[in-house]
């Protein structure tokens, strides 16, 4: 019996679910949304300040995420729109612009988390943390319309509403005196998904310790690669289960730690990653299940690149497996590839036929955690399923060949032998793609 009917006692669940991955961007935007700001700037030039906000937020506007909602009343324009977990709202007339987001609702006023916001706000360029009347934890932006031109407005709304949904799971962790709000655009996930979710997290980082306390390369004497094999799980981790509160916040931590400048080697950089890794191990379950949910978002928070700098990353990192992979180090090897892709998954807004490669090359990779989440399998018994796997790349040419008309993936460098060949060739591959548009 399968994963699920172990589990539940049921079959799997339908092939391809409907399942995301990965952190939103929001660099692809279309035509319409592209016209709609060109309109916003040409109506705030000439001071028609409220046509100008209607178009400002028909650019933010996703149809399938259905993210912002704008009604006029009264000769004031009143929106809402969503970020992750957080709803925030605001109105705009001919006078002024405000909007805000609540984080969080005071059971009692401590100074403990009213100094953590204090000082998250001399962080702040255009926002600000507030405290309500009903001691409900608000963040603010509000500014005369003159001065409220578009692109001010994009950087302003993106900082409140990604430190919006940013804080409200941490400091609620962190604070037992304070208490969630506004919890209703979130949407649960089944318990079976959680819990593959769960147990794939669990999983991971202990193979992972294994491989660094018991695996055949001796660590001490190679410290990058335990470095490699921590930041592959920190990504992996972070694109494949979408985290959301602490779990995620933990990441981001992960990350921040590997490439700060502080005078650390490797080795001693590696002991604090373990470290925070651990902190997730230790963490109880029902913590993960209530910071597994899908929400819809307007702003994406990595910064758009070409496929130039998608080269840049596979030339400076692929050649650093060939050692381990002949070596016999497959996990240490297969590592290098999985670093590549999830650290520009995971730091980047790329092109979209790169996502779609860096992602197909993940599910073949993580065969497994994709099984049980109900997706056809393109690995079996660890060998490579070489009709399916094409087959999935003609697909990706498929879907972007309008946009991308030299997107034409030389499927003669792929090699099926093993997975570090294969992975190592599946780079090299979209090295040598031509992403130049119509």
């Amino acid at each position: 019996m399968n994963l699920f009917g172990r589990l539940f006692g049921t079959s799997t669940p339908p092939p391809q679910p409907a399942i995301r991955f990965g952190r939103f961007t929001d660099s692809n935007r279309s035509a319409e949304q592209e016209a709609a700001f060109d309109a916003a700037l040409r109506d705030f030039d000439k001071e028609n300040y409220l046509s100008a906000y209607v178009s400002f937020f028909n650019y933010l506007l996703d149809v399938e995420e259905q993210n912002v909602r704008v009604r006029e009343e009264r000769g004031e324009l009143h929106f809402e729109f969503f970020q992750g977990s957080k709803k925030i709202t605001g109105f705009a007339n001919d006078r002024k612009l405000y909007a805000e987001a609540k984080i969080a609702k005071a059971k009692s006023l401590q100074s403990s988390f009213m100094r953590r916001l204090l000082e998250v706000n001399y962080e702040l360029k255009y926002s600000r943390f507030a405290l309500s009347a009903e001691n409900e934890i608000t963040i603010v932006f509000d500014t005369y319309t003159s001065d409220g031109s578009p692109y001010k407005l994009y950087a302003a709304l993106k900082e409140l509403a990604t430190h919006a949904d940013k804080h409200d799971d941490i400091l609620v962790d962190e604070f037992e005196t304070l208490e969630i709000i506004d919890l209703n655009m979130r949407r649960g996930l089944p318990d079976w998904e959680k819990t593959v979710k769960y147990d794939f997290i669990q999983q991971e980082i202990k193979a992972v310790f294994a491989e660094i306390d018991h695996g055949k390369l001796n660590t001490d004497q190679y410290p990058v690669a335990v470095t490699y094999l921590l930041l592959h799980l920190c990504y992996k981790l972070d694109y494949l289960t979408k985290p959301e509160g602490y779990m995620m916040e933990v990441l981001e931590c992960i990350h921040r730690i590997a490439f700060e400048q502080d005078g650390k080697n490797a080795a001693q950089k590696n002991l604090v990653l373990r470290k925070e890794f651990q902190k997730l191990l230790d963490r109880p379950r029902e913590k993960f299940f209530q910071e597994m949910y899908e929400v819809s978002a307007t702003f994406g928070i990595t910064p758009p690149i070409d496929h130039q700098n998608v080269v840049i990353l596979i030339d400076q990192e692929l050649p650093n497996m060939r050692w381990y992979a002949d070596h016999g180090h497959e996990r240490v090897a297969m590592a290098v590839p999985g670093f590549i892709i999830g650290r520009a998954l995971f730091n980047f807004a790329l092109p979209l036929p790169d996502k779609a490669f860096f992602h197909l090359l993940m599910q073949i990779m993580e065969a497994d955690y994709f099984r049980s989440l109900g997706f056809k399998p393109l690995v079996e018994n660890g060998v490579l399923d070489e009709k399916s796997i094409k087959s999935a790349i003609r697909q990706i040419v498929e879907q972007y060949e309008n946009d991308f008309p030299r997107l034409k993936p030389d499927l003669k460098k792929l090699v099926f032998s093993s997975m570090p060949d294969f992975a190592e060739s599946f780079l090299l591959m979209v090295r040598e793609l031509d992403l130049a548009k119509a």
